[in-house]
């Protein structure tokens, strides 16, 4: 005989009926749906179309639109401004480049230019104390009537002897740094012997002082580059034969 196991009945707990647990899960359902059909009814049937906005929302949109504008506006004027600001200083800016500094003016403008002066000539060569009584005259009288043309200078002539006292204080005074300035700028010294037998010297100097007579010596005589006499000591009589002397002597004829 085959034996079954029997459940235990559970006691204190007492099942509900099924029916009425599934009612009262769908109460609340059917209870909204009844509220939702009455609202219906009640309002009508909507003829908005899905997805369009209402007159009254279309009307609070254009007035948000139309407050956001000026906003909007203000806002791209703001930051439209500083562009247009930084033009007027970037053209400012950019304007001084385009014309000369002052300092360039100036450099462009051309300096006048300095005039050309010819230089002074060099000084004559001064012969030294005493007299050659070897040396051509005439052709060193030639060659300094030659170099006064070129350079404008005088010619002076100094007739003397070695052995003559006058001329050797006349040779000392040439020698002064002063005084040899003074020669060196103006004339073209020669000296020539009368202290010897040369004919052709005592010829030279019968030529040019003509006056004949006894000739105190040094006989100094001016010619200028033509062959000129300008003065003559044997007829004027010689200056003091000092620096103050015979510079003051070589000044007035230097010209």
């Amino acid at each position: 005989m085959t034996s079954r196991m029997l459940r235990p009945v559970r006691t204190g707990r007492h099942a509900q009926p099924r029916s009425a647990s599934f009612l009262k899960a769908r109460l609340p359902l059917v209870t909204a749906a009844v509220v939702a059909a009455g609202l219906c009814a009640a309002c009508g049937a909507s003829t908005q179309t899905v997805g369009s906005a209402s007159p009254a929302s279309a009307g609070r949109s254009a007035q948000a639109t139309e407050s956001a504008s000026p906003s909007a506006s203000a806002s791209a004027s703001t930051e439209a401004s500083p562009s247009a600001s930084a033009s007027p200083s970037a053209s400012a800016s950019m304007a001084p480049s385009s014309s000369p500094t002052p300092s360039r003016a100036r450099s462009s403008s051309a300096a006048p230019k300095p005039a050309r002066t010819s230089a002074a000539p060099a000084p004559a060569r001064i012969p030294g104390p005493g007299y050659d009584s070897s040396a051509d005259a005439q052709k060193l009288i030639d060659a300094a009537l030659s170099a006064a043309k070129a350079d404008g200078r005088m010619v002076l002539l100094d007739f003397g002897a070695n052995w003559c006292g006058n001329c050797k204080a006349a040779d000392k005074v040439f020698a002064q740094s002063q005084t040899a300035a003074i020669l060196g700028a103006s004339y073209h010294l020669v000296k020539i012997d009368i202290g010897g037998n040369s004919s052709a010297n005592s010829a030279l100097l019968r030529k040019y002082s003509p006056s004949g007579g006894s000739y105190k010596m040094p006989v100094l005589i001016v010619v200028d580059s033509s062959g000129k006499v300008r003065t003559d000591t044997h007829a004027t009589g010689n200056p003091a034969l000092t620096a103050e002397g015979i510079n003051a002597f070589l000044r007035k004829w230097a010209s």
